[in-house]
């Protein structure tokens, strides 16, 4: 499987959330909603998620094994460095933000 587009909104407001990302793979399914955060090491991906009746957060689509997650990490910390420091021309604020589906099982 190939990551054939990432697309990134970053977030402007300060906290741990610092962008949005979309990742299309093979020109023909595409993941919407996951997140850069910016953690006590360093940046890291967050996965799509919705919030459960009980509470709990599930995530809607994720890697199967660590190689592929790895490298899908990779992919989309090494775009969002090129324009982290940019104008931001795609920012949106934090209240703007996609939202998560409501309680579902």
């Amino acid at each position: 499987m190939e990551i054939t587009d990432i697309r990134i909104r970053k977030v402007a407001a300060d906290g741990k959330l610092k962008a949005y990302v979309t990742v299309t793979f093979d020109d023909c399914f595409v993941v919407h909603n996951v997140k850069v955060i910016e953690g006590k090491n360093g940046a890291f991906i967050a996965m799509p998620s919705r919030k459960t009746k009980t509470g709990e957060y599930k995530d809607v689509a994720h890697p199967i094994n660590s190689d592929f997650r790895g490298m899908l990490q990779s992919r989309i910390l090494d775009e969002y460095k090129k324009i982290e420091f940019e104008p931001d021309e795609e920012s949106i604020l934090e209240g703007d933000a996609p939202q998560q589906s409501k309680d579902v099982e």
